[in-house]
């Protein structure tokens, strides 16, 4: 069975995505795209542009927001306007007219590109999206998986407790994910090991429920960033050892990845080593828009990483559909299923498959 750990469906980005207004769903996405690597140019005649404009100080908070008619367009772009100046971040494929990815349309991407099944992801760029990743569960319970997502700053107070409840028992939602992206709402005035999380942390626990991760860093820039937070996923580690982790992106290539070896300060290799966490390779939509298919780089990466830390937690996603704006989504897959012969067929079966099914209790 190949399953993708990282696909999305969502409602039209034009409209709140479930949030109590527009105008907050789109600082949700203008926060996302402070940093971005897909492609940013002047609409009027494709010149190279940066997303600079979109905040200032750190960019670390929605205060630090700049007021450029930040927008939703169509051809999978959205626009922001400067001095007079349109311009566009490509964020999801041009062939997307209107941004919106129903699930038949992750049903019909799967069948033509030969997955079995997907983990439905979450995050506030994409809306409030757990009664959506139900309703799809529900439809397409052979081929959907979806995870329920609260807002994660403030996980641990009552209202996203009682939606917790409601999204596992009611719903029937196994899987959370929880985006340290969201800590720009609030300005990092915390972090995820803060006691105010504990109850969240502690049902989560007691109900077995997954947590996918999303850690990008923050509220210092680069690897600082990177290994503040990976230590309050250690501290979580320790205080909760009956959670499982799902470390959605999780590979720190831009961080670790020198001459041709994995060089990772032990501390961050011990996480990546724990036998609860399991790591998500999604290397293309990172990584496509400076390498060319089959991505030798990226087999590399994989061959180190295995090497390292072998393949029995290694999960691949692939960020549908933000990721075709690099390359096809049976490419996301090929380029390991077809490409990557330092891999034994079991490794294949369990990395691209066999894993998340154990994890997440897929099939059985």
């Amino acid at each position: 069975m190949i399953i993708d750990c990282h696909y999305h469906i969502f409602q039209p980005w034009t409209g709140p995505c479930r949030h109590p207004s527009q105008d907050i769903h789109k600082k949700y996405l203008q926060s996302m795209l402070t940093a971005t690597n897909a492609r940013v140019y002047r609409i009027g005649d494709g010149e190279p542009a940066e997303t600079a404009a979109l905040y200032h100080g750190e960019g670390s908070s929605w205060e630090d927001l700049n007021d450029v008619n930040f927008r939703v367009g169509r051809f999978g772009r959205l626009e922001f306007t400067v001095e007079d100046e349109d311009f566009a971040i490509q964020f999801m494929p041009v062939g997307m007219q209107n941004i919106e990815a129903p699930p038949e349309m992750a049903v019909a991407q799967m069948t033509y590109a030969g997955v079995d099944h997907c983990i439905l992801q979450a995050g506030g760029a994409y809306g409030i999206m757990s009664d959506d990743n139900a309703e799809a569960q529900k439809i397409f319970p052979e081929k959907i998986t979806g995870l329920m997502w609260v807002h994660s700053p403030t996980a641990g107070e009552a209202q996203s407790l009682a939606e917790i409840d409601r999204a596992f028992h009611q719903l029937g939602l196994r899987g959370i994910h929880y985006d340290i992206e969201g800590y720009t709402r609030q300005g990092y005035e915390w972090r995820m090991d803060d006691q105010r999380l504990a109850p969240f942390w502690e049902k989560l626990e007691a109900l077995g429920i997954v947590v996918c991760i999303e850690i990008h860093g923050g509220p210092m820039p680069g690897e600082a960033g990177y290994r503040f937070q990976m230590e309050g996923l250690a501290n979580l580690a320790r205080r909760y050892p009956g959670l499982r982790w799902h470390m959605s992106l999780g590979l720190p290539v831009h961080h670790y990845w020198r001459d041709a070896s994995w060089d990772m300060p032990a501390e961050i290799a011990a996480i990546h080593s724990h036998e609860n966490v399991f790591t998500e390779v999604t290397l293309p939509i990172f990584w496509g828009a400076k390498w060319d298919y089959p991505y030798p780089e990226g087999q590399a990466v994989i061959k180190g990483y295995r090497d390292k830390f072998g393949a029995e937690r290694m999960l691949w996603g692939s960020d549908m559909p933000n990721v075709e704006r690099y390359c096809t989504y049976k490419q996301s897959l090929d380029y390991i299923l077809r490409y990557c012969d330092f891999l034994s067929a079991h490794e294949k079966d369990r990395f691209l498959g066999g894993n998340a099914a154990e994890l997440y209790g897929i099939g059985g």
